[in-house]
């Protein structure tokens, strides 16, 4: 990886540390030993997500003491369901322990949230996957007036947090409760633009394998906005023990490697420094949660003039 990349990964990683410090408390103290092995449920798109499984597994990796682990994947549901779901908590049959999704106030209010960015911040940072033949349509583009003034529509999950975030802003957006079914809407002309995040739209196309779908090159739209990991609202065990390994992945680099690994590459390949910035606003984080993600955007834009 190149050098300003590296450089993008442990900024995120500085602003991680100081913000874990700051906002958590002494998660150090709080060790569960359970003696048999636990089997974590985790939402069927985490776990087929390569990044993500793989910060489970290392959170789990550095806190030995809660015990032996395994890491199930649930069955496949839409992410309200999901949500849903972790609110019941310990009701009925357990279906899902662990989600990341995007945050919001209301979602830290109900759920059980770890307060750390699972990607460094990088949700809030989205390009356009598009069909191959419209590329044209987004040359030029200067402002959210000029996406307005040519039509052009975003697509995106119907319980996502994005979806308000683009509304409020003044973007046509176009939704639908299941990921999969976007990317068909998008094929078939429904919107014009599906906004994916930098650390995994390289993913989404892999997994598509579609010719016809491309990612626009002269755009970046950025907002505050962060993934965490969430469980049932009582489910403490597990909130502290994945908020400690990432702690302390942290603070022994591993969380650092753990980036540059999964998403350094992708950066590099999107040639975010060509690209023109069209910052949102979000109203809908909380105070934290809004300061963590300010931290995120600045370190990036800063590594971005840098280039």
């Amino acid at each position: 990886m190149t050098r300003p990349v590296r450089g993008l990964v442990y900024l995120l990683t500085l602003v991680f540390v100081c913000s874990v410090k700051a906002a958590t408390s002494n998660t150090e103290k709080a060790v569960y030993h359970v003696p048999t092995q636990k089997s974590y449920i985790l939402w069927y798109r985490n776990y087929d997500s390569p990044a993500i499984y793989a910060l489970v597994k290392l959170a789990m990796e550095k806190t030995p003491e809660y015990g032996p682990f395994s890491i199930q994947r649930s069955a496949e549901m839409v992410q309200g369901r999901a949500l849903r779901e972790l609110t019941r908590g310990g009701e009925g049959t357990q279906v899902l322990d662990i989600a990341a999704v995007a945050t919001s106030v209301e979602r830290e209010k109900e759920l059980g949230a770890v307060p750390i960015p699972i990607d460094g911040g990088l949700l809030g940072f989205r390009v356009c996957v598009v069909m191959k033949d419209q590329v044209d349509r987004f040359e030029g583009v200067e402002g959210i007036e000029d996406l307005r003034a040519r039509g052009l529509r975003i697509g995106q999950g119907l319980h996502w947090p994005d979806t308000t975030v683009l509304q409020v802003n003044g973007i046509d957006v176009i939704s639908h409760s299941r990921y999969e079914t976007l990317f068909l809407m998008l094929k078939n002309r429904r919107f014009d633009c599906f906004a994916r995040g930098v650390s995994e739209v390289i993913f989404d196309l892999e997994l598509e394998d579609d010719p016809q779908l491309v990612i626009e090159p002269s755009l970046l739209i950025t907002y505050p906005m962060l993934s965490y990991f969430f469980v049932a609202p009582e489910d403490h065990d597990t909130a502290h023990r994945l908020q400690l390994g990432m702690e302390r992945a942290i603070e022994d680099g591993s969380f650092g490697r753990f980036l540059d690994s999964y998403f350094g590459q992708a950066l590099k390949n999107l040639n975010l420094s060509g690209r023109k910035i069209l910052v949102l606003d979000n109203p809908y984080l909380s105070g934290d949660s809004m300061d963590v993600g300010r931290q995120a955007l600045e370190s990036l834009r800063t590594r971005i003039d840098a280039y």
